[in-house]
């Protein structure tokens, strides 16, 4: 199978947001800078893409401008070990940007996240139907994911 690597398309920030998510992310590095040439369209010296891995995962980010901007029908989601691990992407990556229900938000960048702990959704789909819609009413009522309210609400009888 051919390798898929997202495209991020920014206006005029795709290498200060290349190093912001380097820096969030453990094991990751800016792999390549292109710049614009003399033929354009935007001016010579610009930045033109940005290549880089977030933990061995690839990514282009470019500057193609101000025509397209993120909304929340794509999002990145991060599957994470622990609370802890979600207390801390949630916290870096929703710094100047903005929370939203359920575990979204968007970054600084306008960039939608998914920030979930691992096994949410073993207990959302949980075999016991009541237990699992107890943990979905929890979540709905939730910005940042909360696994021990979820757990504890999927107990409540």
């Amino acid at each position: 199978m051919p390798r898929i690597t997202p495209n991020l398309w920014f206006d005029t920030e795709s290498e200060e947001a290349a190093n912001f998510y380097v820096s969030v992310f453990p094991n990751s590095k800016i792999k390549n800078v292109t710049y614009y040439g003399e033929a354009g369209p935007r001016p010579a010296g610009m930045v033109l893409t940005v290549d880089f891995s977030l933990d061995g995962q690839d990514y282009i980010a470019i500057n193609g401008g101000p025509q397209f901007t993120f909304d929340e029908a794509i999002s990145l989601m991060i599957t994470c070990a622990d609370q802890e691990e979600v207390d801390r992407y949630w916290s870096k990556l929703s710094e100047g940007g903005e929370e939203g229900p359920c575990g979204w938000l968007k970054d600084k960048y306008g960039l939608s996240w998914q920030v979930v702990p691992e096994g949410m959704n073993d207990l959302l789909s949980d075999p016991d139907n009541a237990r699992g819609q107890r943990a979905m009413k929890a979540m709905l009522g939730m910005k940042k994911i909360d696994l021990a309210a979820l757990q504890a609400a999927a107990d409540a009888a």
